[in-house]
């Protein structure tokens, strides 16, 4: 992709600042990497934690954040970074701290809804189902994430196991679980799984750190036997490659990060009901239907050709869009 937008004399220099958790990191560090593909920069990860009793207070209430990092916390010291993206509450005081640090130097990006004033950042970029309503705010479907079409080609390639054999149509199946609103009960996986095996195709079935023990061994007994691969978490994990390598996605309706990274691929998504109230996540999928990029699981394969979801991108040009009115 050739470098748009803001362009800078110098490499930027841009931190990841989370508490390290995979799913948080991956949000902030595909927002810096799409920011990478369009202008020089230099990316690193800062994995910091605030020690208690600091940790039980509201972001703003820390005195001296930066003494109240837990001892195994990267360091947080100048330079400062000329790009600052924080996701997680982790990361909230030290994203309010280094405006102030840096003199105004630092453009600092907070995603997720941060729940405390967005004006104590320079953009905020929430998902656009939690309806955060704010003059710096920049609403995407979703979230920002690391799935680029060259990346999951990649993956296919390198993969330890062969995919590009498995007989068309490869069909790629995401099983989350237990959320704060749904869960998926050995009923429900029993359902899921008589409506996957009648399929016509090649399964590729992964399952989640979610998925409870009971519904993984019912997937285990009465799914796996179909499947053309089959990850529970023993080994390398095929994530990546299996959307490189699908003709059709397949996630359940739990997880919006999984349902956002496959719309990424342009390839056909249905979205699997499960048990209980899918809350915001109903209003994601209902913007992913509205795009062309999912429809809901009916029990059959479905084929079309939809547009990939460049939410990622489209935020990185807005960040790079506000550093060029900086500049002036």
């Amino acid at each position: 992709m050739q470098a748009v937008g803001f362009q800078p004399a110098d490499t930027l220099r841009v931190w990841v600042v989370t508490d390290g958790r995979a799913g948080i990191e991956n949000q902030a560090l595909g927002l810096a990497e799409a920011i990478a593909r369009r202008t020089p920069a230099e990316i690193s990860i800062k994995r910091i934690g605030v020690r208690t009793p600091w940790s039980w207070l509201p972001p703003g209430l820390i005195p001296a954040p930066r003494q109240a990092l837990t001892a195994g916390s990267d360091p947080l010291e100048r330079p400062w970074p000329d790009v600052w993206i924080g996701c997680g509450r982790a990361s909230l005081p030290y994203s309010m701290g280094v405006r102030v640090w840096s003199r105004a130097h630092t453009l600092v990006v907070q995603l997720q809804d941060p729940r405390v004033n967005p004006r104590e950042f320079d953009v905020v970029i929430p998902p656009a189902h939690d309806a955060l309503e704010a003059p710096n705010a920049f609403s995407i479907i979703g979230a920002c994430h690391r799935v680029t079409p060259e990346r999951i080609a990649k993956e296919a390639r390198e993969f330890v196991e062969d995919l590009s054999a498995v007989p068309p149509p490869a069909i790629a199946v995401l099983i989350g679980g237990r959320s704060k609103r749904q869960d998926i009960s050995p009923e429900s996986a029993r359902r899921i799984s008589r409506e996957l095996s009648a399929l016509e195709g090649s399964l590729m079935v992964t399952l989640s750190r979610r998925t409870s023990p009971a519904a993984r061994a019912v997937f285990a007994r009465e799914l796996r036997p179909f499947t053309r691969l089959w990850y529970d978490g023993d080994g390398p994990n095929p994530y990546f490659a299996m959307l490189g390598a699908a003709d059709v996605i397949l996630v359940t309706a739990d997880s919006a990060n999984m349902a956002v990274e496959a719309a990424a691929t342009g390839k056909p998504l249905l979205i699997i009901p499960i048990d209980g109230d899918p809350g915001k996540i109903g209003h994601l999928h209902q913007e992913l239907y509205d795009r062309g990029c999912a429809r809901p699981f009916q029990g059959r394969l479905e084929n079309w050709k939809p547009e990939p979801l460049r939410e990622t991108d489209r935020a990185a040009a807005a960040v790079l869009q506000l550093m060029a009115q900086r500049a002036r």
